[in-house]
């Protein structure tokens, strides 16, 4: 087992039909390696890798962790000019393979966050060769789930916070820095307990404020105003075709609260589910030692 410090760090750049999707990889992807490879779906969609960095702590058991920017963000090809039908679920599922065939990984394991673990499971359904296993970590079966559990969460907060979101949406000034500071309420709460923020997550936040071509248009201006084009999304009703191992964790405080994503837990067929007590929406972020444990316990025992 290795220190994380003592990892090698390599970056570089993927061609993906026509763009440039960027890649880091903690350790060394080696075919003959004991530990297959961890490939990271960061969330949004659009928030770029950062603040999962943590998650390439599970690199110090052996085994490689691969983080990458989706098309649109980050230190990947940006196009905000492209026209809103572009950004799609199957664009980010070619994506992913485009990134693995190329780095010439052929067995690994699969981990989303957030948007990210809504893309796995298409990813897999869409085929499973070579996937050990999937995690899915603070992720909605679908997006109808996640608006109503949002709703619940926004009408716990205190009335002058739910107000000024509410006037701003109505209004349509979702980008005035009132309307920031009353999502700041929720998040803090629901999204990143940690306060203030590690700078990572900071980053992927600022990364978003400075283009949120994806974001908005797949998503909207905040994680509870969902007007964008995965406001019906949902994999409930395909669940069990996914054939492979699957953890699904989650903070106890998460906005993807248990009734987002138990359909995961009922209607996959092999699975198991990990609350993190002391966690929101970032449990690696939150209770890294915790999380290290619990998904690469899960990882080891699929190896």
């Amino acid at each position: 087992m290795s220190s994380l410090e003592e990892l090698s760090v390599t970056t570089g750049h993927v061609a993906f039909e026509g763009h440039q999707t960027w890649y880091r990889v903690t350790g060394h992807l080696d075919p003959d390696a004991e530990r297959a490879p961890l490939v990271v779906l960061h969330g949004g969609p659009g928030a770029a890798h950062d603040y999962t960095l943590r998650i390439a702590d599970l690199a110090e058991d052996g085994r490689a962790v691969v983080h990458y920017d989706q098309l649109g963000c980050g230190r990947s090809s940006h196009l905000p000019d492209a026209d809103p039908g572009f950004w799609t679920v199957d664009l980010f599922v070619r994506e992913l393979r485009a990134v693995v065939e190329a780095l010439g990984i052929s067995r690994f394991h699969l981990l989303g966050q957030s948007w990210g673990g809504m893309l796995g499971p298409e990813v897999v359904l869409a085929d499973d060769t070579g996937i050990a296993s999937l995690t899915i970590c603070d992720s909605p079966a679908s997006m109808p789930l996640w608006l109503a559990a949002a709703n619940g969460l926004r009408a716990r907060l205190p009335e002058e916070v739910q107000r000024t979101l509410d006037e701003h949406e109505a209004a349509g000034t979702t980008d005035s820095a009132e309307y920031h500071a009353a999502v700041d309420v929720f998040y803090a709460r629901h999204v990143c307990r940690v306060q203030p923020m590690p700078l990572e997550v900071t980053a992927s936040f600022d990364q978003i404020e400075a283009e949120p071509t994806v974001y908005h248009t797949m998503n909207g201006p905040s994680e509870f105003h969902v007007i964008g084009s995965l406001r019906e999304w949902s994999v409930v009703d395909r669940l069990g075709g996914i054939g492979v191992p699957t953890l699904v964790v989650a903070g106890r405080h998460d906005e993807a609260t248990p009734e987002v994503w138990a359909p995961f837990v009922e209607r996959i067929p092999d699975v198991r589910s990990h609350v993190f007590a002391e966690s929101s929406h970032m449990p690696h972020v939150e209770e890294p030692e915790e999380f290290r444990r619990v998904v690469g316990g899960f990882l080891r025992s699929h190896d």
